[in-house]
């Protein structure tokens, strides 16, 4: 039971939702109520700003979140390592990746699943910020995400690969057949680049920053198919980074 009333509580912490934890953990709201008040009891401290609807933790209740996430993190690793002594590695195993890397993804996953084909994989697209934070939280197993500019803490970090900038641009426009264009130049054109809650963009601004220069953003978005789209139909151009 203390296990599943931990599972309640970090639903809770995900969801900020009785009914909606409730509905992920798969039991009926009171159930989830009623097993968060017996750890409430066994612990003998509040750990929810009791109302209506959910008003967060205690200061208590945030501590008790923090130790939950680490020994349900454990409980899984030991459920994993037995099973994975008996039957193999079984689960599910859960991937956060940046919109950069998701290219990467099937080779990676296929060789995985090559070695253990009893697992199911989740693939999640988010931030770096979102993966660091959901690293800490244990709601993440791994993360595919830069290693440069905003190192991860607290984690094992293996490279994969590096990458290099390339200039986009339309291909009857004035740069075609130019094969070197500096920040400079690129900052003088009207640009189309990715939002600065994208690591990618914080990236490139500190390339621009190195080389004095202050680009001419026009368009920004979140998502690469966009700024291909706009680089392709539209009079703007964009700057990349991609694999070796």
């Amino acid at each position: 039971m203390f296990i599943r009333q931990l599972r309640y509580l970090i639903a809770l912490a995900r969801e900020h939702h009785f009914a909606r934890a409730a509905a992920a953990c798969h039991v009926s709201q009171p159930t989830l109520s009623s097993g968060l008040h017996k750890l409430e009891c066994e612990l003998g401290v509040r750990i929810i700003e009791r109302a209506q609807q959910f008003r967060g933790f205690t200061p208590e209740g945030e501590r008790v979140l923090a130790w939950a996430q680490r020994i349900l993190a454990d409980w899984e690793a030991l459920v994993q390592d037995v099973s994975e002594s008996s039957d193999g590695l079984q689960g599910t195993v859960r991937l956060g990746v940046v919109p950069a890397a998701l290219p990467a993804v099937g080779v990676l996953v296929e060789e995985f699943y090559a070695r253990h084909p009893a697992t199911h994989v989740l693939i999640q697209q988010m931030s770096s910020r979102s993966i660091e934070q959901r690293l800490a939280e244990f709601e993440l197993d791994a993360g595919l995400t830069y290693l440069d500019n905003e190192p991860l803490k607290d984690v094992i970090a293996r490279p994969l690969y590096r990458e290099h900038y390339v200039f986009l641009t339309a291909v009857e426009g004035p740069w075609n057949g130019v094969r070197c264009v500096s920040w400079r130049e690129a900052a003088d054109v009207p640009l189309c680049l990715l939002s600065q809650d994208m690591q990618m963009r914080r990236i490139l601004d500190a390339a621009f920053r190195s080389a004095g220069a202050v680009p001419g953003i026009v368009v920004e978005a979140n998502s690469f198919i966009a700024l291909y789209s706009l680089v392709r139909h539209g009079p703007w151009s964009s700057v990349f980074r991609i694999p070796f």
